[in-house]
C-alpha cells in the first residue's frame, strides 16, 4: 500500500488529493518539522521535507516526481485531465510552474530569514517577493476568467494552485484585484477528494 508522508496545509496536500481521486488505498501520516529532522525520516528522505511517497521499501520525493508516479500508477484517476495529449502537457506546464517559479516566491514569503539575516533585509525580501507573487498570479487570473479552470476541466495543477491561494490568503496577500482567483477556490475546494483531505488534515 502507498504511504504520503505529509505536513498539513503544506505542498504535499497536492498528492495527497492525487491519491484520494485515485480511489485507491493508501496512508497517510502527518509530520511535524520535529520529525521531518528525526533519524527515522532522514533515513527515507535525506532532504527532511514533504511530500515522501513509499511504495513498499522504495520511497519518491518531489511533487512533481510523485504526481507523475502516481498518474503512470493510475491512468484512470485523469490526473492531468481526460483530453488529448496536448490538453494534459498543457496541465504539466501549469503544475511545472506553481511547482517551481511560484512555489519558491512564496517559500521566500513564509521563510524571509532563509534569505536575509537582518530585520531590515527581510522585510525587503518580504516587500520583493510579495510584488514578484502577485506578478506570477496576475497570469492565472487570466486564464480562469475565461474557464473555470486552468485547461478548463479540474486537474491537478488547480490543485496546486489552490494551495498557493491558500497560502496567499493565510499571508494576507491583497488578491482583489484577481477577481476571477475567489471563485476558482471555491470550486476546487467543493471536489469531494479535495473536502475529503482537508478534513483529514484538519484545514
Amino acid at each position: 500500500m502507498l504511504k504520503l508522508y505529509y505536513l498539513a496545509g503544506a505542498c504535499s496536500l497536492v498528492p495527497h488529493v492525487a491519491l484520494e481521486w485515485t480511489k485507491a488505498p493508501y496512508e497517510a501520516e502527518v509530520m511535524t518539522h520535529a520529525k521531518l529532522k528525526s533519524p527515522a525520516y532522514l533515513a527515507l528522505n535525506p532532504q527532511g521535507a514533504v511530500p515522501l511517497l513509499q511504495d513498499g521499501d522504495w520511497v519518491l520525493a518531489q511533487n512533481s516526481a510523485i504526481l507523475h508516479y502516481l498518474d503512470a500508477l493510475y491512468p484512470q484517476a485523469h490526473l492531468f485531465g481526460s483530453g488529448d495529449i496536448k490538453s494534459q502537457a498543457k496541465a504539466r506546464q501549469w503544475l511545472a510552474f506553481a511547482n517551481t517559479d511560484v512555489h519558491k516566491v512564496f517559500s521566500m514569503l513564509f521563510h524571509p530569514a532563509a534569505i536575509a539575516a537582518e530585520h531590515d533585509a527581510q522585510t525587503e525580501v518580504r516587500a520583493r517577493a510579495t510584488e514578484k507573487a502577485l506578478s506570477l498570479l496576475e497570469p492565472v487570473n487570466r486564464v480562469l476568467s475565461e474557464q473555470p479552470y486552468l485547461t478548463g476541466e479540474l486537474t491537478i495543477a488547480d490543485v496546486y494552485f489552490y494551495v498557493i491561494l491558500r497560502w496567499a490568503r493565510a499571508l494576507k496577500l491583497d488578491t482583489a484585484a484577481f477577481s476571477a482567483l475567489a471563485d476558482f477556490y471555491q470550486r476546487v475546494e467543493d471536489d469531494a477528494g479535495v473536502k475529503n483531505v482537508l478534513r483529514q488534515e484538519g484545514l
